[in-house]
């Protein structure tokens, strides 16, 4: 029994249950997969998005005098 992989799989009841339990498994990752492509596909245009209006609003010009912050705190 031991050299028999599907016997010793917890709460299996055989060859055909295992493969129902497989195919859902490959079902729900298929699933999460298309899930996480689209939402790189969305972070991306966001990250574009917001690319574009800094470079556009990187021009305006700056007062003499105006003390510039560092956006990271120094922490990087």
């Amino acid at each position: 029994a031991a050299a028999d992989p599907v016997s010793v799989l917890p709460g299996s009841l055989g060859r055909g249950s295992w493969c129902n339990e497989h195919d859902t498994i490959h079902k729900r990752l298929d699933i999460i997969e298309e899930k996480v492509i689209k939402t790189v596909e969305h972070l991306e245009s966001e990250v574009k998005s917001l690319l574009n209006i800094i470079s556009e609003t990187s021009n305006i010009p700056i007062a003499p005098g105006t003390p510039l912050i560092d956006i990271f705190d120094g922490k990087y």
